[in-house]
C-alpha cells in the first residue's frame, strides 16, 4: 500500500473555470476501466508545458511541443492510458495527430490546439479506433466539478489517485489552483514516468507562465525518483484560464506572482511526494538532505547517488541501518575532493557517521528502531559550504520486482 498516502475526496478538488473535463472507458488495455481524459480549455487561456529528456520521447511527447509553439491558443489536452504510443515510429506521429484531429472535430477547435498525453506500454501502436470510439463520451461527460474522475483514468501502475487543491487571494479575488498527477514507476528527474496537470484561473502573462512551471517542476518533479529511469511520456502542463477577475500577473517580482508561485510550488510538491508515496512496491518514504555543500548542483548528486543506490534502498526496505551503503553511495557520488573526515551522516536526529567512521555514540539498537518507521529522513552535512539539496524516494520492495515483471501481461 501506498507509504501515508490516501486517495483525495471529489469535494476536496475544487473546480477550476475554465476547465471542464470529461472521461470514458476506451478500453485501451484492461476492459471497464475509465482510461481517456479530456480537459477542454476556456479561450483565451495561456499553456505552459514541461516534458520528458529522453531522446527516445513518446509521439504525443513531439506533437505537444510542436502544437505549443504554432497553436493560436490550446484549448484541449487529450490523455490516455494504458499506450505510451513510445517506440512506434512514423505511424505514432499519425496517430498522435489524428487523435488530436478527432478532438478538434468534436470541440470545433483546430487540430494544433489540442495537446496528446500517453502513458502505458511502450513499443505498441496507438489504438486509434477505441479512442475515436470513446471520445464522444468524454464530450457528453464534460463539467467542471470531474477532476477526481480524471485523476482515476490517468493512472497506470498507481494505486490511489493523486489530486490537490489549493487557494489565495489576488486583487481581493479567490483564485483556485488544483492539480492531478500519475506515476508510481520508471521514475526520475528530467522527469520521471508521470503526467501531470494543473490549472488555475488566474490570469498570468505567457513568459512568466512558462518560468513559474520550471521553478515549480524543479523543486518537486525533478527532486524525486524511484528507480532511477527516465520515462519517454513524462509531462507537466500549467494551464491559467484568466477567468477570474483577477487582474493579469506579468511582474514576477509581484507580491500576486509570489504568492502564486509559493502556491504552484506546495501543489506541485505535493504531487510529487505523492508519486513516491505510491512507488511501486513502496513501504518507505525517504527524504534525502544534503546540507553544507559548496554548491546545489554537488548536493544534488549525493543525494542522488544515495537515492538511486539499490543497497541503500533495499535495506531500508529490510529496516537495516547498513551504514557502508550510505557512507559508499555518498563517496561515489563525483565530489572527487570531498573530505570524509568532515562529513556527518544522520539517521532522522541519530548522528551515526563521522570523521570517517561510525559515530562515538552510535547506537545500533536505536537505529534499527528507527529504520522500521515509514517515514525516514536521511541528512547529510558534507563540511565544506552552505548549499543544500533535498530529494525524496522510496525503498525497493519484493513487490517492485513482481510489478515490472509482470508490467506487460
Amino acid at each position: 500500500m501506498p507509504v501515508n498516502l490516501n486517495a483525495p475526496q471529489a469535494h476536496e478538488l475544487l473546480p477550476v473555470r475554465g476547465c471542464r473535463i470529461g472521461t470514458a472507458a476506451a478500453q485501451i488495455k484492461k476492459p471497464g476501466r475509465k482510461d481517456l481524459t479530456l480537459i477542454e480549455v476556456s479561450a483565451g487561456a495561456r499553456v505552459a508545458a514541461s516534458f520528458t529528456q529522453n531522446r527516445f520521447c513518446a509521439a504525443p511527447v513531439t506533437i505537444a511541443r510542436e502544437h505549443l509553439q504554432t497553436s493560436g491558443g490550446i484549448r484541449a489536452l487529450l490523455i490516455n492510458t494504458g499506450n505510451a504510443n513510445a517506440g512506434t515510429g512514423e505511424d505514432g506521429i499519425r496517430n498522435a495527430r489524428a487523435s488530436c484531429a478527432a478532438v478538434a472535430g468534436h470541440l470545433g477547435v483546430a487540430p494544433r490546439d489540442v495537446l496528446p498525453f500517453s502513458t502505458g506500454v511502450i513499443m505498441e501502436p496507438l489504438p486509434l479506433a477505441k479512442i475515436a470510439t470513446a471520445l464522444p463520451q468524454c464530450v457528453a461527460a464534460l463539467g467542471d466539478d470531474n477532476w477526481l474522475d480524471a485523476a482515476n483514468a490517468i493512472m497506470t501502475t498507481d494505486i490511489v489517485a493523486k489530486g490537490i487543491s489549493r487557494q489565495l487571494d489576488i486583487d481581493g479575488q479567490r483564485i483556485t489552483v488544483t492539480g492531478i498527477a500519475k506515476g508510481s514507476g520508471m521514475i526520475h528527474p528530467n522527469m520521471a514516468t508521470m503526467l501531470c496537470f494543473v490549472a488555475t484561473d488566474a490570469a498570468v502573462a505567457q513568459a512568466l507562465l512558462d518560468s513559474m512551471l520550471q521553478r515549480a517542476v524543479a523543486q518537486s518533479f525533478n527532486a524525486i525518483t524511484v528507480d532511477g529511469d527516465t520515462s519517454t511520456n513524462d509531462a507537466c502542463v500549467l494551464i491559467a484560464t484568466g477567468q477570474s477577475d483577477a487582474a493579469e500577473i506579468s511582474d514576477a517580482a509581484a507580491p500576486a506572482a509570489q504568492n502564486l508561485q509559493q502556491v504552484l510550488n506546495e501543489v506541485t510538491r505535493l504531487l510529487a511526494q505523492a508519486i513516491v508515496r505510491d512507488g511501486e512496491g513502496a513501504t518507505k518514504f525517504m527524504t534525502i538532505r544534503v546540507a553544507q555543500g559548496r554548491d546545489q548542483a554537488e548536493c544534488r548528486r549525493v543525494a542522488y547517488a544515495i537515492a538511486h543506490s539499490p543497497l541503500v534502498k533495499t535495506a531500508f526496505f529490510a529496516s537495516d541501518p547498513n551504514l557502508g551503503r550510505l557512507l559508499a553511495a555518498i563517496g561515489y557520488a563525483g565530489v572527487s575532493d570531498l573530505d570524509v573526515n568532515g562529513v556527518q551522516l544522520y539517521l532522522g536526529d541519530l548522528l551515526v557517521a563521522e570523521r570517517g567512521g561510525r559515530s562515538a555514540g552510535y547506537d545500533e539498537a536505536r537505529a534499527q528502531q528507527y529504520m522500521r518507521g515509514a517515514e525516514l529522513d536521511v541528512n547529510v552535512l558534507l563540511g565544506r559550504g552552505t548549499a543544500e539539496e533535498t530529494v525524496w524516494t522510496c525503498d525497493f520492495s519484493y513487490d517492485y520486482v513482481k510489478i515490472n515483471a509482470e508490467y506487460r501481461s
